[in-house]
């Protein structure tokens, strides 16, 4: 329980080993996450991993982009984690502080962007 718990009256909930209700939730959404980063991947071509740092609105998170652009992102416990879960999956992994996003990902966003406004309609 950490100080401020303590101090402002937080959560009574018990801790240490014998007290675990989320283990089960917690390896239920790694499952959970894994299978559609694996979907993701068998679907796609040049799928490469990208790391995202948490940010004031949303925790660190595992962004997955094909060679045409198209993403997926989940959120992770920690960049550990999502290096962990690329080995597994067996694609690289790069962190987005230090190689931004790749310029094939922000092209296929102003694509989308351009489909949903209806430009560039084929007729």
């Amino acid at each position: 329980m950490s100080f401020f718990s303590r101090l402002f009256g937080g959560s009574t909930k018990p801790s240490g080993p014998m007290a675990s209700p989320q283990a089960p939730a917690t390896s239920d959404r790694r499952r959970s996450t894994f299978a559609h980063f694996e979907q993701f991947k068998s679907s796609r071509v040049g799928v490469e991993a990208y790391i995202e740092p948490a940010n004031n609105n949303e925790p660190v998170s595992l962004l997955l982009i094909a060679t045409t652009g198209e993403w997926t992102r989940r959120r992770i416990p920690n960049a550990a984690e999502g290096r962990k879960i690329a080995g597994e999956l067996g694609i690289p992994v790069y962190d987005v502080n230090f190689t931004g996003y790749p310029q094939r990902m922000r092209d296929w966003n102003s694509a989308q962007r351009a489909k949903k406004k209806g430009y560039g309609a084929s007729s």
